[in-house]
């Protein structure tokens, strides 16, 4: 994609084409070197992807480009992709593991494609308002690609979601901000804050350092983009590599603040986990308990969007420059949405039996968790979900879950459901901690211990995952002993490590 840097228009920001392209010199050289150490596979066929033409005024000079399924049935979801600088709609439809998903879950794709007529780097105009405000330039146009996908495809338009990496993230924060009655979710990919910026001015400063604003002030920002009298507001993925030089860490911590806020929720996560690749995944839950903004973090991982080439059913993508690899963000954000048909989506409309409740945890083991709840009435059975997927189903008011890590954290949920198979409102959540974690040692070199997410770097040197301690040169000369003592924390253990 490029970096994700809001050069000037053609037509703007004249004065400062002799700094952008020195500063677009000294990035594209850093960011290729990030570029280099990911190993590029085979890029998927692009056969699946057709342009579609004539969906409106289109104000914002884009094209539309679309991935459906084949025997898409009316009613399904709708996702749109938002590429990054110096990529294009073919590049993210190849690379970003989308399409993987449009199969196995069935719904359409959406990918929006802009220009160096727009833009010299072809990024969205994140920046500009005349193109990212309600009913304007750019962001209309993405909005009326809805419209007639909805038309074409019969789309549900309760479940229509964003996505974007880069500069398309701060115009899927923008476009969740001032269309908040057409997208049910969004996730934000190495991106910004909604309207961090309105003029290329203030652009560099969002990136580099955006500004401390209160979680109010971020809030208002959504509130005053959207249509006055809004309470129904997106859920929203927040994905950021700690490593990233280009749209600095501290940027996901401002998402975090804007839409906790617009949510009426506070700052402190609900639940904090572990994922693969170095990721941690902290949980802000709405009043229901179920997850309203999610932020995934990536130890290590440079800016980018995060992939996991593979054939697996947790893997996807195609890695190469700002593709990395490190977990599935793609299919991470589908569950979150619930386009796996959990049933735990935002936006989705539940059936008529209410919530159970009284839903409490009666013990854990090290590798299982027991729950419980009050019958409803009318319920034929009961879908019982970890961390908002779907792991079970019983007909008694009660359940065990097996297979748990030791010592992890898990957040659970029920809903009944009729004798017709629709499934009710879902409940409140309850955390369980299974007991118990072995502690596993491990000896290499810096280098094999980031490759395998037991420690990361950050400007050449490796640090432990987990607890941050300093471990010296990232390269296969240096070796250290880490111990893990709990999902995803690892402490040097030079001196002696005994599991």
């Amino acid at each position: 994609m490029g970096p994700s840097h809001p050069p000037f228009r053609t037509t703007k920001g004249l004065r400062l084409v002799g700094g952008v392209r020195r500063w677009l010199t000294a990035a594209a050289g850093a960011l290729a070197l990030t570029g280099g150490l990911v190993a590029v596979g085979p890029q998927a066929s692009a056969a699946g992807l057709t342009q579609v033409t004539s969906f409106g005024s289109n104000p914002g000079n884009l094209s539309m480009h679309t991935y459906v399924p084949d025997g898409l049935p009316a009613g399904a979801p709708l996702v749109v992709a938002l590429h990054g600088c110096t990529q294009s709609a073919s590049d993210y439809y190849e690379k970003s593991g989308w399409p993987k998903f449009a199969d196995s879950y069935d719904f359409a794709l959406v990918f929006p494609q802009t220009t160096s007529a727009n833009n010299s780097n072809s990024c969205f105009n994140w920046f500009e308002k005349g193109d990212s405000t309600r009913g304007q330039g750019e962001a209309l146009s993405i909005k009326q690609m809805v419209d007639k996908a909805v038309s074409l495809y019969g789309s549900d338009t309760r479940r229509v979601y964003i996505t974007g990496l880069s500069a398309g993230a701060g115009m899927t924060a923008n476009m969740l901000a001032a269309y908040p009655d057409v997208f049910a979710g969004g996730s934000i990919d190495s991106g910004l804050p909604a309207y961090c910026a309105t003029a290329l001015s203030a652009a560099y400063t969002c990136m580099y350092s955006p500004p401390n604003k209160t979680p109010a002030q971020w809030g208002d920002l959504v509130r005053s983009a959207a249509p006055a009298g809004t309470t129904s507001w997106p859920r929203v993925a927040i994905w950021q590599g700690t490593a990233d030089t280009t749209v600095k860490p501290a940027n996901a911590d401002e998402l975090r603040d804007q839409w906790t806020d617009v949510w009426g929720i506070g700052q402190t996560p609900s639940r904090t986990r572990s994922l693969s690749g170095g990721t941690t995944l902290s949980e802000y839950d709405d009043t229901s308990g179920r997850p309203a903004v999610q932020v995934y973090s990536i130890s290590g991982m440079a800016h980018g969007l995060a992939v996991d080439p593979g054939s697996g059913p947790e893997q996807c993508g195609t890695a190469g420059t700002y593709y990395l690899d490190t977990i599935c963000s793609s299919y991470h954000t589908a569950r979150f949405w619930g386009l796996d048909g959990a049933g735990d989506g935002g936006g989705q409309t539940p059936g008529g039996l209410p919530a159970p409740t009284g839903l409490a945890l009666t013990g854990t083991t090290d590798t299982t968790a027991t729950l419980t709840w009050g019958a409803v009435s009318g319920a034929a059975s009961y879908n019982v979900y970890r961390d908002g997927t779907k792991v079970g189903t019983t007909t008694s008011a009660g359940y065990t879950d097996t297979g748990l890590a030791t010592g992890s954290t898990y957040a659970y949920t029920v809903a009944a459901v009729d004798a017709a198979g629709a499934v009710g409102t879902v409940s409140s959540s309850v955390t369980a901690t299974t007991t118990g974690y072995t502690p596993t040692c491990y000896t290499a070199s810096n280098y094999d211990h980031v490759a395998s997410g037991r420690a990361y770097q950050s400007g050449g040197y490796a640090y432990a995952t987990g607890s941050g301690q300093a471990m010296g040169l990232w390269n296969t000369f240096t070796t250290h002993t880490l111990k893990q003592t709990a999902p995803g924390y690892y402490v040097v253990a030079d001196s002696g490590c005994s599991a």
